[in-house]
C-alpha cells in the first residue's frame, strides 16, 4: 500500500532526501514449470498414492484456488535420488534442507554474485509468508541509517521443505499442495538515489507491524524431522477483514494521510489466496483493478510465500512503466 501520488510522466521521480527508495526488483523461478490442470495427476503419480477420495479432494482444492501455473524445485529427478521424500514418517529433515541450500544460503548468493568477503549480511530464517516485508523493514532501517549503501535483498521460498505424500489425516497438506509454489526475488534498496544512473519507483516511508493477541496459532508451521507442516485455520480470511480496516487507518494516520479513499492508493497485498484477497476488497471497497498485481502474481506463481510482495510489486512496476510510455496529452 502507498501513496498514489505520481510525478509526471517523463521526468524523474523525486525521492526524499534521506528516506530508503526501492531502486530496482527483479524475480526468478526453477525450471519446473507446473500446470494447475496436471498438478493432480502428478502429485498423485510422484507420490504413489491410489486414494480417490483424497484425489477428488485435491482436485477441488486446485479449482478454488485461482492458481493456472506455477514454478516448483521438486522434479522426478530429486525423487529419484531422493525416493524418502515420498514415503510417510522417514526422517528426511537433513535431505531437504541439502536440497534447499536453506542452511548457510546467503553465503551461496554472496559467493554466486562475487560480493566481498566483507559484505555485511542478515539472514532471516522461517518466516512464511511475512518473510518478505520484514527484509524490507530490516533493509529500509539499515539504508537510511548507513548513507550511501545499498541493500540487497533476496528472498526465496522451496515447497520441497513441506512435500509430503498425502494423507487423510493431515488434510491441510492438500491445500499446500494446491495453493504453494517456489521461486526468488530480490529487491534494491537505498536512500539518496543518484538520478542520473538510478532510477527509484517507489519510496519506503514507514514500516508497521500489528500482531492479533491470541492468533498465533491460526498460521502454525512447525518443524520435524519429516519436514514442516502448515496448518491454517478456516477462519483466516474473517480475521483478516476483521482487521485489515484498523490497520490500514493506523498506518495512514502515521504517514500523515487524512483522505481515507482507498481507492486513490496503490495496492501490492501478499496473496495468500483468494479468499483473503476478496475479503480485503470487500472490507476497503476496493476497485476490483486495485488487487490485480496480486492476483496476477498468484494465478502465474501461486503463494510463494515471502517472494510474493515481489511478484505483486513486479506487476505494480510494469503498470507504471507502461504508464510512462504513454504519449503526454497536451
Amino acid at each position: 500500500m502507498g501513496s498514489g501520488e505520481e510525478a509526471p510522466k517523463g521526468f524523474p521521480k523525486m525521492a526524499n532526501p534521506g528516506k530508503a527508495t526501492l531502486l530496482a526488483l527483479g524475480k526468478a523461478f526453477p525450471h519446473q514449470l507446473v500446470m494447475q490442470e496436471f498438478l493432480v495427476d502428478g502429485f498423485f503419480k510422484n507420490t504413489n498414492c491410489d486414494d480417490p477420495d483424497l484425489r477428488k479432494k485435491l482436485s477441488r482444492l486446485c479449482k478454488t484456488t485461482t492458481v493456472k501455473t506455477r514454478y516448483v524445485v521438486m522434479s522426478e529427478e530429486i525423487l529419484k535420488k531422493y525416493p524418502e521424500l515420498a514415503i510417510e514418517s522417514l526422517p528426511t529433515v537433513k535431505q531437504r534442507l541439502d536440497i534447499s541450500r536453506l542452511a548457510g544460503g546467503e553465503l551461496y548468493r554472496a559467493k554466486g554474485l562475487g560480493l566481498s568477503p566483507e559484505t555485511q549480511r542478515v539472514m532471516l530464517y522461517f518466516m512464511g509468508c511475512s518473510g518478505g516485508v520484514a527484509g524490507l523493514r530490516v533493509a529500509k532501517d539499515i539504508a537510511e541509517n548507513n548513507p550511501g549503501s545499498r541493500v540487497l535483498l533476496a528472498t526465496s521460498e522451496t515447497s520441497i521443505i513441506g512435500f509430503k505424500p498425502p494423507n487423510a489425516d493431515r488434510p491441510y497438506d492438500l491445500g499446500s499442495a494446491a495453493l504453494f509454489g517456489d521461486g526468488a526475488g530480490a529487491m534494491i534498496i537505498g536512500s539518496n538515489p543518484v538520478l542520473s544512473i538510478e532510477r527509484p519507483r517507489f519510496e519506503l516511508h514507514s514500516a508497521i507491524q500489528n500482531f492479533l493477541p491470541n492468533s498465533e496459532k491460526k498460521i502454525d508451521g512447525k518443524l520435524t524431522e519429516q519436514g514442516i507442516s502448515f496448518k491454517l485455520a478456516t477462519e483466516l480470511p474473517q480475521i483478516i477483514e476483521d482487521n485489515v480496516e484498523g490497520f490500514c487507518e493506523k498506518f495512514m494516520g502515521i504517514v500523515g494521510l487524512t483522505d481515507k479513499d482507498y481507492n486513490k492508493m496503490f495496492w501490492a497485498v501478499h496473496p495468500g489466496g483468494p479468499a483473503i484477497l476478496n475479503r480485503i476488497e470487500r472490507r476497503l471497497d476496493l476497485f476490483p483493478e486495485k488487487l490485480n498485481a496480486s492476483r496476477r502474481a498468484l494465478m502465474d506463481y501461486g503463494n510463494a510465500s515471502k517472494k510474493n510482495c515481489v511478484c505483486a510489486g513486479v506487476h505494480d512496476r510494469r503498470k507504471l512503466e507502461e504508464e510512462d510510455r504513454e504519449p503526454r496529452r497536451k
